[in-house]
């Protein structure tokens, strides 16, 4: 090919020197809100003691409006800014790891940080590292229909990397973490309702992502009662939070610099 166009993240292979911009990456974080997003990279920058205060971190996809990416040492934030579920989700992934292969980067982690509903009294606030993503039917497998074929692609993820996680969980006492799947939601409370109280679903894109990355979410709510997050804002900014102490302290450990974990 003589030149790729990564259409959504406003990159290509001729106007950008990808290698130049990213080769350096080895651990890439997808979230939600671009100020979310921008939050952490400043916070990262400053656990990772970079020179400066971080303030300075820009957009890398400026010129679009779709997603959001900013960058700090060797670590990648993207912002899910534009669409929900799994079709937008799918066309930044697929951009995304070109992007990477481009850059000519190597061993990337890759693990998508967020939120989603639980199931039970005491899930609330947990913060959960996906073994297993399953879809619908409670298949670890993500379909997808190509070419008139109906490809599958399995959902489990990364046990070796679920481990690492879970043991830097042990350093950080403020919040319970443990393991657990993680089903693709199927919407329940629209404005066009056809699901009874009896029929649940829990998260939203879980099946792409553990396709091809891997999932780390603080649970908001019991789906088995509600779809209505009634926390305060201040409440629900620090389960926010919560994954985001997580994969800082799982990065810097990586990087070998615990003994500067805050």
């Amino acid at each position: 090919m003589d030149e790729d166009i990564l259409y959504h993240l406003d990159l290509g292979t001729k106007t950008h020197n990808l290698p130049a911009m990213c080769g350096d990456v080895k651990f890439v974080c997808i979230g939600g809100s671009p100020n979310r997003m921008r939050a952490f990279a400043m916070f990262m920058h400053k656990e990772l003691r970079l020179e400066g205060d971080g303030e300075d971190i820009k957009d890398i996809c400026a010129r679009t409006d779709r997603y959001c990416m900013f960058k700090t040492g060797p670590v990648l934030f993207i912002s899910l800014s534009y669409g929900i579920g799994i079709p937008s989700i799918s066309i930044m992934l697929h951009e995304f790891i070109k992007l990477l292969h481009h850059a000519r980067c190597c061993d990337v982690i890759i693990i998508r940080i967020g939120t989603s509903g639980g199931i039970g009294e005491d899930c609330t606030g947990s913060v959960v590292i996906t073994d297993t993503a399953v879809d619908s039917f409670f298949y670890p497998r993500f379909e997808q229909v190509i070419l008139d074929n109906v490809v599958t692609r399995s959902t489990e993820l990364d046990k070796e990397l679920a481990e690492e996680l879970f043991n830097c969980s042990k350093e950080i006492p403020n919040f319970p973490t443990l393991f657990g799947h993680t089903m693709c939601q199927g919407r329940l409370d629209g404005a066009l309702c056809s699901f009874s109280k009896e029929k649940k679903n829990i998260e939203m894109e879980s099946t792409v992502f553990a396709a091809m990355c891997g999932l780390v979410c603080v649970t908001l709510l019991d789906r088995l009662e509600c779809d209505q997050i009634n926390l305060s804002h201040d409440v629900l900014m620090g389960y926010q939070q919560r994954p985001q102490l997580l994969i800082s302290n799982f990065i810097k450990k990586q990087l070998g610099l615990c003994d500067q974990m805050s």
